[in-house]
């Protein structure tokens, strides 16, 4: 069901929202869109949000499938005005956002459905889990210019490091700031504000709770890896934002000639790969 902006949505959505867990997608552009919704749906989301420009066009049995909401996700501080939005007409619901050629992944997830998922990590008592953004990059940019290539896409093995996180010189309690990928190697491209890549991907909304634009939330206790008593799930976002950015801007596509180097591996769409690697954690839930 389409629908011409946020508001109409909320207005007139037909049960949506009535139970989740609930995917938000945000499409920066046309790239990946159909990939997207169908990997999210895979995952067994109840509903999926997809903000996108007027001009995509989805095929019929797509667009009955999902609500999609006419949206510019590139104008400074719209994504997550939008889910704030979502958050304050559906409290108590877990949501996911993300953004169009970003793939969620989590242990066991070719098995287990997201909500399973999220019914061990509540019973965890954790309103919130983090994601790693992982940077995804095609093999060859002379064949995929827009570096996309789901079927020759490579990954990092390695390079992965974390800080302590500070705010106004106080340390953050269980909340480290994650850095690898693209956006290390290449970061003399990436504003400094936009190169690490932790993302509280998956989150329990409720009144007052508010994302901020660095993807952190108004809850610390949100921004946290774990609880204080033992190590809790995480997941990975494998995206392929980063190495588009890189070249399709102006001001970095001629730098790059290849996202290619001796840590580079090919990625197999398997949850037993990224836990392999260590870019998520299964914690206690076997």
């Amino acid at each position: 069901m389409r629908h011409p902006d946020l508001a109409a949505f909320l207005s007139n959505r037909n049960g949506a929202l009535s139970k989740g867990p609930v995917a938000m997608i945000f499409a920066e552009d046309l790239v990946e869109i159909d990939s997207t919704i169908a990997h999210h749906q895979d995952r067994g989301f109840t509903d999926i949000l997809l903000f996108a420009p007027p001009e995509l066009t989805l095929t019929r049995l797509v667009e009955e499938d999902i609500h999609r909401i006419d949206f510019n996700a590139l104008e400074p501080g719209a994504v997550p005005t939008a889910v704030n939005t979502v958050i304050e007409t559906a409290p108590g619901l877990w949501m996911y956002y993300c953004y169009n050629a970003e793939y969620l992944f989590y242990p066991f997830c070719e098995t287990r459905s997201v909500a399973e998922m999220l019914a061990f990590h509540t019973e965890e008592r954790r309103d919130a889990m983090l994601t790693y953004v992982i940077d995804l990059y095609a093999a060859d940019l002379w064949r995929h210019p827009n570096a996309v290539a789901l079927k020759a896409a490579q990954l990092d093995r390695s390079g992965y490091y974390a800080q302590a996180r500070s705010v106004d010189g106080a340390m953050m309690d269980r909340q480290l700031d994650f850095h690898g990928g693209l956006r290390w190697r290449f970061e003399e491209h990436i504003p400094k504000d936009r190169r690490k890549i932790d993302r509280i991907g998956l989150f329990r909304a409720k009144p007052g709770l508010r994302l901020r634009p660095n993807h952190t939330f108004s809850d610390e206790e949100y921004n946290t890896y774990a609880c204080p008593w033992h190590n809790n799930l995480t997941g990975a976002i494998c995206s392929f934002r980063t190495a588009k950015a890189l070249k399709l801007n102006p001001g970095s596509t001629f730098d790059v000639q290849s996202f290619r180097w001796h840590n580079s591996v090919d990625f197999t769409w398997s949850s037993q790969q990224l836990m392999d690697l260590g870019l998520m954690e299964p914690g206690q839930w076997f």
